[in-house]
């Protein structure tokens, strides 16, 4: 196989399975991918202003105003105002948000491990568990 079939097998093999994921948790199928990704962010990084998650999002501040409004109003993230410069404020998780992220991590681990216990064999186990360090490489990889 050249690395271009490769290269498509294994895109859509991972769309695949990433699907799948994100089906497995009521509390993430109401988020859209940047509203996730923004979740993502702010497990990361604890404590971000509003124009940084835009940044890393890459969406306009005006649409990151929305959803951090959807999320406060829903109790997902906290708004703290910087002891420095009152006109910062500083946008994280709140207890609430955490404990969503915690669930969402659990129900999709616990589908993964179902699905792996059930669809694969011992031999099939060990391979994954080898191929695990190269998948690494590619995320990492810049």
């Amino acid at each position: 196989m050249n690395a271009a079939t490769l290269s498509t097998s294994l895109r859509s093999v991972i769309a695949a399975l990433h699907k799948g994921l994100r089906k497995q948790s009521d509390s993430g199928n109401t988020y859209s991918m940047t509203e996730m990704e923004t979740i993502g962010h702010l497990i990361r990084n604890p404590a971000l202003m509003p124009t940084e998650l835009a940044a890393l999002t890459r969406v306009k501040t005006q649409s990151m105003s929305q959803i951090l409004k959807k999320m406060e109003e829903q109790g997902v993230i906290k708004r703290t105002l910087s002891k420095e410069d009152k006109r910062k404020v500083y946008i994280s998780l709140s207890a609430s948000g955490k404990k969503m992220v915690e669930k969402i991590r659990y129900d999709k681990d616990e589908w993964l491990k179902n699905m792996i216990e059930q669809s694969l064999t011992d031999k099939e186990k060990e391979l994954l568990i080898k191929v695990l360090p190269v998948l690494n490489k590619l995320v990492e990889t810049k």
